[in-house]
């Protein structure tokens, strides 16, 4: 996968209960099988903990 989307993130964090902690959100990502990319950036964010989707996008995907 050459770019990722915000579209990519919401497919791979379906089913994530929030406010959740990064460490599950990676965990989630990785069973709902998303690219190893999205993976990586979401593990790399400086964020620890999010209260919903939002705060994820804004981490991984900054201010797009």
């Amino acid at each position: 996968m050459a770019d990722l989307s915000p579209i990519d993130l919401q497919k791979a964090l379906k089913g994530a209960d929030y406010p959740a902690a990064k460490d599950d959100l990676v965990s989630v990502a990785k069973s709902n099988g998303a690219d190893d990319s999205l993976v990586r950036k979401l593990s790399e964010t400086g964020t620890k903990r999010f209260d919903g989707p939002n705060e994820v996008q804004k981490a991984v995907f900054g201010n797009e």
